[in-house]
C-alpha cells in the first residue's frame, strides 16, 4: 500500500508482513512511478538486488515498475496504519535536527516514519530560496523540514499565500491533515536529510 512517491524511491507498506518499506525502481525506468496514497501495487523483488543501504535499512530494490492493483481505504487502510505510527521518542527518525553525515549510519536507525504530529502542520515558504517546509510538533520537539510533496507543494503555490495552516490548509489541500509520511534522503553532498515526502488524510 503506497503511502508517498518521490524521485528516489516508493514509500509504501508491505502487506504480507505489515512492514515499511522503501521501493526502489530500476533506474533504465524511463519515469518515476506516480501513484496515490493508499493505492494498492503489486511489485517484484528484484533477483540481484543493490547492496545495503545502511542509511536506508527498509530499502528494497524491484525488478520493473511497480504495477497499481487496486486501493485500500476506509477501515481497512486505518487498521494497517494504526499498528505503523512512529512510537514517541526524543528524536524524529533517532537522531537530532534534519540532517547527519551519511557514515554515521550503521543500519540501526529507520529512514521512514509515519508520524502523527502533536502540533501542525504549518506549510510555509521560505523567501531565502523559495522552497517549501513544514513545521510540526513531535513530542516535545518542534520540526522544521524540508516538504517534498508534489501535491502540497502546488497546494501552497495555488493559494498564492505563504503559509497555510489549520482549515486553510486543509482546504487547499482537499483533506484535513492527519499523518506525515518522514524519509531519510540519500545522501546529499555527504549529508542524508529528514523530508516530508507526504502529507495524508486519516482513510
Amino acid at each position: 500500500m503506497v503511502l508517498a512517491c518521490s524521485e528516489e524511491d516508493v514509500a509504501a507498506v508491505d502487506l504480507g508482513s505489515g512492514a515499511l518499506v522503501r521501493l526502489r525502481v530500476d533506474p533504465s525506468q524511463s519515469s518515476a512511478p506516480s501513484f496515490a496514497p493508499f493505492d494498492v501495487v503489486d511489485a517484484t523483488w528484484a533477483a540481484d538486488p543493490e547492496r545495503d543501504d545502511l542509511a536506508q535499512p527498509e530499502a528494497v530494490s524491484l525488478d520493473g515498475a511497480p504495477e497499481a492493483v487496486g486501493a485500500l481505504r476506509g477501515r481497512r487502510a486505518r487498521r494497517v496504519l494504526r499498528r505503523l505510527v512512529a512510537p514517541v521518542e526524543q528524536h524524529l527518525l533517532g537522531f537530532p535536527g534534519m540532517s547527519a553525515p551519511y557514515w554515521e549510519f550503521g543500519g540501526m536507525r529507520p529512514s521512514l516514519a509515519l508520524v502523527v504530529p502533536s502540533r501542525g502542520p504549518l506549510l510555509f515558504r521560505r523567501s531565502a530560496d523559495h522552497s517549501v517546509w513544514a513545521r510540526f510538533g513531535w513530542q516535545r520537539s518542534d520540526n522544521w523540514l524540508p516538504v517534498e510533496d508534489r501535491r502540497a507543494v502546488a497546494s501552497l503555490w495555488a493559494s498564492r499565500r505563504d503559509r497555510l495552516s489549520g482549515r486553510e490548509l486543509a482546504r487547499e489541500l482537499g483533506f484535513r491533515p492527519h499523518f506525515l509520511v518522514v524519509t531519510l534522503s540519500r545522501p546529499r553532498d555527504g549529508h542524508c536529510y529528514k523530508i516530508v515526502t507526504a502529507i495524508l488524510p486519516r482513510p
